[in-house]
């Protein structure tokens, strides 16, 4: 099967290039032409827009920032409905709302076109590796024909369900990564204004039952003092955004979700939208006026 795929930003450049290391016959299509040229190198055909890529396909992948251009993606004059063979699948590896999926996914049947879901969980670092996980909903068949393309690109592939499933529980482990990260913050403070290495720290807390993946993967770059995660804080503030609307829409009470997502937008009005993620600790390391740095970490992970 061909596979045509838009969006190569800090995940989808890496999403896609697994595929092509792989083998699969990949379209590729960006706003910046020069996140696809190492791609291209590899073997990758370039398209000029959505529609061209979709036209010299079977199935479309998409990797966005915001389900406001996802939607200009499927549906716009250009877009990938106007290419896309009816039969057709679209892949949306983007965190959405679960409303969103269902309504978009609704807008693809009418052009003959399935929809599945695909979002990604792990870290950027991960998906250079082809070790990300992948969460995918939408029709079990579907998920059955693109499981090669699934597994090429990520490590633990999993099904949750019917559409919209997996966009729900993409976003609670976004959710409690954001939460983790402020308390490794916190942790690594502490310890540091106790008069602990902080390179020991890291070493104790990773050892112990108060671990988390952040801490072992972004403890390192803020150690480093780059906080580069590749992540930014408006994606941040946008994923805690829909875990709020979901607890609202569900009727549970999300007391630290609430907290963290105050803390983030304080960063973003802080730091920048652009700012890594990571950053967010920077806004305890001011206010003690105390930064958190120990020899030996990456920059970037």
């Amino acid at each position: 099967m061909r596979y045509g795929f838009i969006g190569l930003g800090n995940l989808g450049q890496h999403l896609a290039g697994s595929l092509i290391r792989e083998g699969f016959d990949v379209t590729v299509n960006d706003l910046d032409r020069g996140n696809a040229e190492v791609l291209i190198a590899k073997g990758a055909k370039w398209a000029d827009d959505a529609q061209s890529v979709a036209e010299a396909v079977d199935h479309v992948i998409t990797c966005l920032p915001s389900p406001k251009i996802s939607e200009a993606v499927l549906t716009g004059p250009r877009g990938i409905l106007a290419g896309l063979k009816s039969g057709g699948t679209w892949i949306e590896m983007s965190t959405l709302d679960h409303n969103e999926v269902a309504r978009l996914s609704a807008v693809a049947a009418s052009k003959g076109i399935r929809m599945m879901e695909s979002p990604v969980t792990g870290g950027v670092h991960r998906a250079a590796a082809g070790d990300i996980t992948v969460i995918a909903g939408g029709d079990k068949d579907l998920f059955e024909l693109h499981r090669p393309a699934l597994e090429a690109m990520g490590g633990e592939i999993f099904h949750a369900g019917p559409l919209g499933k997996a966009a729900i529980i993409k976003v609670i482990t976004n959710m409690l990564a954001f939460i983790h990260l402020l308390a490794t913050g916190e942790a690594l403070m502490l310890a540091k204004k106790g008069g602990i290495d902080l390179t020991d720290a890291f070493n104790i807390i990773k050892a112990s039952s108060g671990n988390s993946f952040v801490h072992e993967t972004e403890g390192q770059v803020i150690l480093n003092g780059s906080y580069n995660i590749n992540f930014t804080m408006d994606l941040a503030v946008k994923d805690l955004g829909f875990a709020l609307g979901f607890g609202k829409e569900f009727g549970v009470p999300l007391d630290l979700a609430g907290h963290t997502l105050q803390t983030f937008i304080r960063g973003r009005s802080t730091y920048g939208g652009d700012a890594w993620s990571s950053k967010i600790v920077k806004l305890l390391e001011d206010a003690v006026g105390t930064d958190l740095r120990a020899p030996g970490f990456p920059a970037e992970l």
